[in-house]
């Protein structure tokens, strides 16, 4: 954060005055860049032009004016469209750099150093810039230079091959794992950095990289894998180390049950109206059970299929059983849970015919610090972002004319 005596409009989010030039686009830096915002941070998209973000035109059929997409992550964020391939364009880059806290980009390794605009060169200009990179494999290494997405590197690194029903190939996760965490990952590398830099004044360069942020998931296969040699495959719903610990067929869907200790187990058993199952020597401990899985969740399923998904849930929750209903995102996203934590907001945007918006996933002191506002055309805050940065109307002509930059209505038909 830029020191300063003032106290900037949103004061009460823990980031507020922290100035961000987000370079990056499509998921895993403007995942980085929505946190950073929510929490206080004036993140500047700068985006090529014409297109910008590759992920405005991510849309399904019937999508109509902004990627709904798009919006999900970007919303108030402000847009400046900044040709790098100019001259003009680098310098003005530059002389933003020299006054912001933090650059985020996700480019391949070497697109910026090819530019002229390097870390080091950053750096330079601003010795106190946190300089925060998401790459595909990282930065050192033989694949460092080699383009990567979030599909490629969940199939590089194992994901896939531990993911979908037992017996079948494994399947991609229905997330995005890689470009989501990448971006968590970033965001939390760059609060680590500014805390350095509040100790010793000095900025310096944040690197995470998709393949670090799925490798991040495989702790319990990498210590399966490295104790024993045991190389994971899918297990559907089921747990590598615990039964019962998955999900389970009612009469009219489907329940997740967390039988994560002894005492959970017992508390199962006795609920599903089976109490000499804990008694049994298949099932008497976690290593038995575990052993014994297959078994284990034929018993569970016909009991549970004797009643609904409401009455189990109720049943075992009032048991003290871990239980919840196996919802599909609709009925996750319409749940007043949900909406309670603050992770569905109001945040109307006519521009992507949206009303909600996934919200911030931390509160501080009890309240979620989630900024609305919709998210940006292209280049739509180009002249006033340039102004609050010292460009005077003939530096702002200037790079008009030399076509460095673009202002909203020059960019508003690929916005």
């Amino acid at each position: 954060m830029t020191e300063q005596t003032a106290l900037p409009e949103d004061f009460d989010r823990p980031l507020a005055g922290l100035k961000v030039l987000e370079l990056s686009q499509i998921m895993a830096g403007p995942v980085c860049g929505v946190l950073l915002s929510d929490m206080g941070a004036d993140v500047i998209k700068v985006e090529r032009f014409p297109g910008g973000d590759d992920a405005r035109g991510y849309q399904r059929p019937g999508d109509l004016g902004l990627s709904p997409a798009f919006v999900m992550i970007n919303r108030g964020k402000r847009s400046v469209a900044l040709d790098l391939r100019t001259a003009e364009g680098r310098a003005a880059l530059l002389r933003m750099v020299a006054q912001v806290d933090v650059v985020t980009e996700n480019f391949r390794v070497g697109t910026m150093e090819r530019l002229g605009l390097g870390h080091e060169v950053l750096l330079r200009a601003n010795p106190r810039l946190i300089y925060a990179a998401i790459s595909g494999y990282g930065r050192t290494g033989p694949l460092a230079e080699q383009g990567g997405f979030d599909l490629i590197l969940q199939a590089f690194s194992g994901l896939i091959s531990v993911t979908g029903e037992e017996g079948r190939a494994g399947v991609k996760p229905g997330i995005s794992v890689a470009d989501v965490n990448a971006g968590i990952l970033a965001a939390l590398g760059v609060l680590a950095a500014y805390i350095r830099r509040l100790r010793t004044g000095q900025g310096g360069r944040v690197d995470t990289s998709l393949l670090q942020a799925c490798m991040q998931q495989t702790y319990w296969f990498a210590a399966a894998y490295f104790s024993k040699g045991i190389v994971a495959k899918p297990m559907g719903t089921a747990h590598p180390l615990i039964a019962p610990y998955q999900t389970y067929a009612c009469a009219d869907g489907a329940i997740a049950i967390g039988g994560g200790n002894q005492a959970n187990w017992v508390r199962i058993a006795a609920t599903l109206g089976h109490p000499e199952w804990t008694q049994d020597e298949r099932f008497v401990s976690g290593a038995a059970r575990l052993a014994n899985r297959r078994e284990l969740e034929a018993l569970i399923n016909t009991a549970l299929r004797t009643e609904s998904v409401a009455y189990w849930t109720q049943a075992l929750a009032q048991s003290g059983v871990p239980v919840g209903p196996v919802q599909d995102v609709g009925q996750a996203l319409s749940h007043p849970q949900t909406r309670a934590v603050g992770m569905v907001i109001d945040n109307h945007d006519t521009r992507a015919g949206l009303d909600q918006a996934v919200g911030c996933p931390l509160h501080f002191d009890g309240v979620s610090p989630a900024r609305t506002g919709p998210a940006p055309l292209i280049g739509e805050h180009t002249f006033e972002v340039l102004s609050e940065f010292g460009f005077d109307e003939a530096e702002v002509q200037g790079l008009v004319d030399a076509q460095a930059v673009a202002g909203p209505q020059a960019s508003a038909s690929v916005g």
